[in-house]
This record gives C-alpha cells, sequence and structure tokens, in this order.
C-alpha cells in the first residue's frame, strides 16, 4: 500500500492552492477539504468519493465573521443559531449570492456551512482564507455509501487509493469521534432538519418554535424577524 503524505497546514495549502483536497480532521469525523471556488478542485473530490453531482457540498469557515463576504445572507433567525451552536456540528443551508464552483451550491442558490472548533481544520480554513482560496468544502472522508474516516489511521488508509488527498497531520488531534454535523435548511421556510447529527432536534427546537412565533406575528409583507410599531 502506498504510504500517503502527511504534513504541516503550510504543506495542505500549498496543495489546495494547487486544486488538491485535504484531508483534515474535525470534531466530528474526518472531512475533505477543497477550495469551494475551484472547480477542478471540487470535481476531484466528487470523482474520488464516487459521489452524484446532484448532491451538494457544504462549506466551512474560520467564524461567523466571514460569512457577508462570502455573500452569504445571515436573517436573524440565522444569527440566533450561529451565537448558540458555532463552533459546532451545526450546517445550516443559508441563501448565498456567491458563484462557488458547480455543484457546491442547490438550485434554489442555497449552501451549507458550518464553523467547526476543532483546532486542526480551523486553522486549515483560516490559512486558506488568508491564502485567498477559502472557503473550503466540507464533506466527509469516504468513499460515497461507505462510513467516513474516524482516525487519522483510517484516513490515512483510506486516502491511499492514487490519486489519494493529502493527509493534514492530527497528531494528538485527532477527529473528536462524535457524530457527523446537523443539517438545518433555513432557505426553506418553516425551517426544517435534513439530517440529525451532533445537535438534536430538541436542541433546535425551542429556537425553531420561536422563530415561527415571531413570523407569525408580523403582519403580511414585514421582514423576518422584525416587528411593526
Amino acid at each position: 500500500m502506498a504510504v500517503v503524505p502527511a504534513g504541516s497546514v503550510a504543506d495542505a495549502v500549498r496543495v489546495l492552492a494547487q486544486d488538491g483536497c485535504v484531508a483534515v480532521p474535525t470534531e466530528t469525523v474526518w472531512g475533505l477539504a477543497a477550495s469551494a471556488g475551484s472547480a477542478a478542485a471540487v470535481e476531484g473530490i466528487r470523482v474520488w468519493k464516487g459521489r452524484a453531482d446532484d448532491q451538494p457540498i457544504s462549506v466551512l469557515v474560520s467564524d461567523a465573521s466571514r460569512l457577508a463576504g462570502y455573500g452569504f445572507a445571515v436573517a436573524p433567525q440565522a444569527r440566533t443559531l450561529i451565537e448558540a451552536f458555532w463552533p459546532g456540528p451545526l450546517t445550516l443551508v443559508l441563501p448565498c449570492r456567491s458563484s462557488f464552483a458547480p455543484g457546491v451550491a442547490r438550485a434554489d442558490g442555497g449552501v451549507g456551512v458550518r464553523c467547526s472548533p476543532h483546532v486542526g481544520v480551523t486553522a486549515l480554513v483560516a490559512a486558506a482564507e488568508a491564502s485567498g482560496l477559502g472557503p473550503l468544502t466540507a464533506t466527509s472522508c469516504n468513499r460515497s455509501g461507505e462510513p467516513p474516516a474516524q482516525t487519522e489511521a483510517e484516513a490515512r488508509a483510506l486516502c491511499a487509493r492514487v490519486p489519494g488527498p493529502f493527509v493534514l497531520e492530527a497528531g494528538e488531534n485527532d477527529a473528536g469521534g462524535t457524530e457527523p454535523s446537523t443539517v438545518l435548511d433555513l432557505v426553506a421556510a418553516p425551517a426544517r432538519i435534513l439530517r440529525e447529527g451532533g445537535v438534536s432536534a430538541a436542541m433546535l427546537r425551542p429556537f425553531l418554535e420561536m422563530s415561527q412565533e415571531m413570523s407569525a406575528g408580523d403582519p403580511p409583507g414585514s421582514p423576518e424577524g422584525e416587528r411593526t410599531g
């Protein structure tokens, strides 16, 4: 079996700049990071994973302050959820006006985005953003239909397929081994959970009910979350 190179964040950024992808630990499982603006990189992930073209790929940002610069529309409901659960295992599907690589956004323009607390992936995302390569993709490190890599050893074995992703050295900061992120669609009205994961439906319910109550009290045509005096 071929030996997959492991290396530093600087090495990984050089791979990203050449339209490559990087296997990286997160607080949940191992993921595959590539520049979301690179059509070649995103297509490379799809081919390696054997993933269908109609499945959108989420992205990672280093913190919520990056959202506006990437064209995300952050309504009051989204802001409340971000303050409560980020950084953490909650992917929010938000309206986005930016043009990422084909296959990142849904047909309706919604893009899944999250912010991880894991030191490894956060360092990589921040370095990529500083180099103009952000945001990065946030898809799991696995072949389609197979379970994602939970440890660096599993990621290295999986990425030994040729050509395989570059593996970011985890050291003592391996993946957290918890459930994948919950995916919450905020483009839909009302919001709906597309996948339940690290943030449970019970944890989200108070926030979603609060938003529905506020919307029900608004007169027709009023922007969501605003009250008239």
